[in-house]
């Protein structure tokens, strides 16, 4: 490869160091700085973020999940805040004890290192993740889609200022480039394979990029970003509650990951319950791919913008205001559609049946699962984490929002005074 990033690699090796001795209050101090960077500059982010939107037509649903505004800035600085509030994972002492032969013992959580994250059209992305490895001790490379480089850059440009200001590599936080003409996705094929410099990968974005990460990775890597998510309207629950709960959940913000993509309704309620959905959709146009029986039920409603479901709208992520419904005959079916179909980010039941409540809670296998609430909910900043990464949907080390406590892992430190074995 002629353009390597291999230099761009070794300074961020070498940062890591430089920011894993940073004393606790220096990195929360760095933070709160880069907060009021941000909202200092607010008219210079957006100048740079409508360069990038200015490529994109209206009706690429990935628009949204670009766009920055005056109040998306604010919210970017006040997660910075937030997080830097929050305790430092690292340096945290996990165990302690003394062993065999008078052996003192400790089991630390220490920085990852380097963590490389990849990710589509989401500028806030890059300040989520130099925030989190940041304050948790690590160096980060990012490597954001093309659609979103001005932004990127505009961002990650105040976020080496606010490290230069504390005396901090500004290699600790290192954009990528994009790929030199006629090397597609070669930056991103050297990244997954820089064992030497790089501790862990995290994608966020489409599912296909998720699963090219995966299959290429020999960097260790973390899943996270698909999410297909059902609510489950059962046949005891109360419908309006119901049907607002599935409004919001659809129509919010469809983009994101934890926005619906399948309703599955009792069909004992079924003609009662899916009438109710016609105000919320028709304003915003929500396209419904509906099983024959809810097609039916739509159709007598009045609602238009109805298409037969196809097998493959079903675990399909629409990340739009589209969505798929499905009529099942009770809760076991209902459960078994969602084990089928489900990506494992965030599945809701809504329901008055305590019984049926914590069979679906017990027995769906989700990094989330809500009763009586809305998917949208899921994310790292609502539960109070600060901010995330993405959604882990996987099993191992983390699952659910990634944020600052999974940033870390173990170090065993055992002191001895010429013990032998």
């Amino acid at each position: 490869m002629t353009n390597t990033i291999t230099p761009l690699l070794q300074q961020a090796k070498q940062a890591a160091s430089a920011v894993r001795q940073l004393p606790d209050e220096q990195k929360a101090a760095l933070l709160t700085y880069l907060a009021d960077l941000l909202l200092h500059h607010t008219d210079q982010i957006l100048t740079e973020n409508e360069r990038d939107l200015a490529r994109i037509p209206d009706s690429d649903p990935k628009k949204d999940r670009l766009r920055l505004t005056e109040a998306r800035v604010a919210d970017l600085a006040k997660s910075l805040n937030d997080v830097a509030n929050l305790p430092d994972p690292s340096g945290v002492v996990l165990l302690e004890k003394t062993i065999e032969k008078g052996l003192k013992l400790r089991k630390l959580a220490v920085p990852l290192g380097v963590v490389g994250a990849i990710y589509e059209s989401r500028p806030n992305v890059t300040i989520d993740v130099a925030a989190l490895c940041l304050r948790s001790g690590n160096a980060c490379v990012l490597k954001g889609g093309k659609e979103a480089d001005f932004s990127n850059r505009v961002l990650v440009g105040f976020i080496q200022q606010a490290l230069t200001a504390f005396d901090v590599p500004i290699a600790a936080v290192t954009l990528l480039p994009l790929d030199a003409d006629g090397q597609r996705g070669a930056v991103v094929n050297e990244l997954l394979t820089a064992t030497r410099y790089v501790d862990i990968i995290i994608p966020r974005g489409s599912d296909s990029l998720i699963q090219f990460v995966r299959k290429h990775s020999l960097v260790p890597t973390i899943e996270t970003g698909a999410g297909v998510c059902h609510t489950y309207v059962e046949k005891s629950a109360d419908l309006a509650k119901a049907a607002a709960i599935v409004v919001n959940a659809k129509v919010t913000r469809p983009s994101v990951c934890n926005a619906l993509d399948c309703v599955v309704v009792d069909a004992a309620v079924a003609g009662a319950f899916l009438p109710l959905l016609k105000p919320g959709f028709d304003e915003y146009s929500v396209e419904v791919f509906a099983d024959e029986t809810a097609f039916a039920i739509l159709q007598r409603a009045g609602y238009t913008n109805l298409q037969p479901a196809q097998p493959a709208d079903f675990g399909r992520e629409f990340l739009d205001y589209k969505c798929a419904v499905r009529v099942v005959a009770n809760i076991d079916e209902a459960l078994e559609h969602i084990q089928l179909y489900s990506s494992r980010h965030s599945e809701a039941v809504v329901s008055s049946n305590q019984t049926n409540i914590n069979r679906f809670l017990n027995e769906v296998d989700a990094a989330a699962v809500y009763a009586n609430a809305s998917t949208r909910f899921t994310d790292g900043g609502v539960f109070g984490l600060g901010a995330e990464i993405g959604i882990s949907t996987q099993k191992l080390h983390a699952r659910g929002p990634f944020a600052l406590e999974k940033l870390v892992t173990e170090k065993w430190v055992i002191v001895g005074d010429g013990q032998i074995r």
